[in-house]
């Protein structure tokens, strides 16, 4: 049993490469060496989409340097619009290859699925009780910035792209931010389809180990209860039931802890700014797969091609559970709100507590002593080894908050708007000036990235809040927290989110002061102040005695005037966003 279990893994890859005369991708005919290009791509689906009229083959969008940015639908009952999608009662799986498009297997697989599915009669299952929406290639730009040399851990093609796009930004990590017009295409497409689940193909850097996949599957708190369960009782176990049966050893995605595999591994929690933590704030499963970078290609292509097929065949099995599933999910927010509200988690780690172990199958390294670096080097042997180590899998919340009623937003905040509007959020406009209650955070203690990253200069902080009576201008816009976005909504809005506008920097000119004051006029504004408020008096005097770097520093104690004085920006570091407690629309 062993002995044939080691010759399947071995030969599991290359017993389904017969694809129909003609039919052959370019990574197929060139014996898996070289990718598909953008244009042979398209010529590819192009070709799929003349076959039936049960798929559609469409642009979705446009890239900065002006490729076509292209879906295939393929929907059995030619629900090949959302709207019909949605009225056929079917699930929809929504398939993103190319995201990082060095990391194209997803693209070799889907052409390959379709094929099979669509040319030679397969997959019948899927086909008649799932609806497929498969964006071939992402980062169209990317793709086509082509090198042997793009990405030095990986084990070809020989054409490999590049992983940011034209204007070097990383698609994954703009899921929230939204600020390359893929990303904005993307999101149009994504929140109008609605899907079921997601599907993420990437490959990973990292250790050298046995391993052809790794997964990764948020499960936890940021998923509804209800969505975690069907996670780990039902599609987990199918998927590696059905991979692992297809000869390709699966595992979940981690780090080394400290960096070293002795200390254990480390769960991988996604932000939204990814796609799997994307999904996770809109309550459904996203499934990153992770081939191993160091696996041949074709290896990789088969193994993306596996958890294409067994995802599928999940959801067709399924269909009705998991439609019914997201749609509980979808009404969670009730729970969020009102009297007795539950707090809601915007921020998780992992703990330092485990009880759990992890049978990690890798191959023994040598430490060797390097004369380039001077240091100690890793030489990997094709020796393998299994060892039982900690997994460190305990998702901890470390903030979390209680949603208000909703959210105002200035009119003025456009390019707020017109993200939160991209990510399928509902919102109306005040028709005439409304009195709200509503909590208004200051911030202090702020601090920016010494670096941009993805384009931003991203800011901490902490903040004060205060409960006032507020007047909302005229055409000002108001975000309920309910519906299916509420959790996505709260992300986005609370300062406390690492991936809140605020955080990303959206806010930055609220940190900036615009009027100054001259030494000697704030002299005299003080000495006013100094003597008409008794109750002022003290509290600077009693500053001074309690506080000697203060004292002592001449413009410290004027400024301390200067923002008790009328002549102070009272929106300086104050979050123009409200968090209304009593009122909105």
């Amino acid at each position: 049993m062993q002995l044939f279990r080691a010759l399947f893994f071995l030969l599991a890859p290359i017993l389904i490469i017969y694809p129909q005369k003609g039919w052959e991708t370019v990574s197929e005919e060139t014996n898996f060496k070289r990718t598909a290009s953008c244009d042979e791509t398209d010529e590819y689906f192009n070709r799929l989409s003349k076959i039936s009229s049960t798929v559609r083959y469409e642009t979705f969008g446009t890239s900065p340097q002006g490729r076509a940015m292209k879906v295939f639908i393929v929907s059995k009952d030619t629900a090949l619009t959302p709207e019909k999608a949605k009225k056929s009662g079917k699930p929809i799986l929504f398939i993103i290859n190319g995201i990082h498009p060095a990391e194209i297997e997803g693209k070799e697989a889907s052409m390959i699925f379709l094929r099979e599915m669509l040319v030679e009669g397969k997959h019948r299952q899927i086909y008649d009780n799932v609806i497929l929406v498969i964006v071939p290639i992402f980062s169209v730009d990317g793709h086509e910035r082509t090198s042997p040399y793009n990405r030095i851990n990986q084990n070809g093609p020989e054409n490999m792209g590049w992983r940011g796009t034209s204007l070097n930004y990383n698609l994954n990590r703009d899921w929230t931010k939204a600020d390359t017009p893929e990303m904005q295409a993307m999101l149009r497409l994504f929140n109008t389809w609605e899907p079921d689940l997601v599907m993420d193909n990437h490959t990973t850097d990292g250790a050298d180990f046995q391993y052809t996949v790794q997964y990764g599957l948020e499960d936890y708190q940021m998923l509804a209860p209800n969505i975690v369960k069907l996670i780990r009782n039902s599609y987990l176990p199918y998927l590696q039931e059905k991979v692992e049966g297809a000869g390709f050893l699966m595992c979940p995605y981690f780090w080394f802890r400290e960096g070293e595999l002795e200390k254990g591994l480390r769960k991988w929690i996604s932000l939204p700014r990814f796609t799997n933590g994307y999904a996770a704030a809109k309550n459904r499963i996203c499934l990153l797969v992770e081939t191993h970078m160091l696996k041949p290609f074709n290896e990789r292509i088969f193994a993306t091609y596996e958890c294409i097929k067994a995802t599928g065949e999940f959801m067709a099995m399924n269909a009705k559970i998991v439609i019914g599933e997201n749609r509980k999910a979808d009404n969670e927010s009730y729970s969020y709100t009102g009297k007795g509200a539950n707090w809601l988690p915007v921020n998780f780690s992992v703990s330092d507590k485990t009880e759990n172990t992890f049978s990690f199958k890798g191959f023994e390294a040598i430490k060797e002593k390097s004369e380039v670096s001077g240091g100690e080097k890793t030489v990997y042997t094709k020796n393998k080894k299994e060892i039982i180590i900690p997994h460190y899998d305990d998702v901890v919340v470390t903030d979390s908050v209680l949603l208000p009623q909703g959210y105002v937003i200035p009119k003025e905040y456009k390019e707020v708007i017109e993200k939160l509007a991209l990510h399928g959020v509902e919102m109306q406009q005040f028709t005439s000036d409304t009195k709200v209650k509503a909590e208004v955070i200051k911030f202090k203690d702020v601090r920016f990235d010494k670096a941009p990253f993805e384009g931003r200069t991203r800011v901490k902080f902490k903040y004060d809040t205060e409960t006032k009576e507020v007047t909302v201008p005229a055409g000002s816009f108001y975000v309920r927290c309910e519906g299916k976005n509420f959790k996505l909504i709260a992300v986005l809005l609370e300062p406390k989110s690492e991936d809140s506008f605020v955080a990303w920097g959206f806010f930055n000119n609220i940190f900036e002061m615009k009027e100054y004051f001259e030494d000697y006029v704030m002299e005299k504004v003080a000495a006013e102040m100094l003597a008409k408020d008794p109750a002022l008096k003290k509290e600077f005097n009693d500053k001074l005695a309690n506080d000697k770097e203060f004292s002592g520093n001449p413009f410290a104690r004027l400024y301390w005037f200067f923002e008790r004085s009328p002549y102070f920006d009272a929106k300086f570091c104050v979050y123009p966003i409200l968090r209304v407690v009593d009122g909105g629309i």
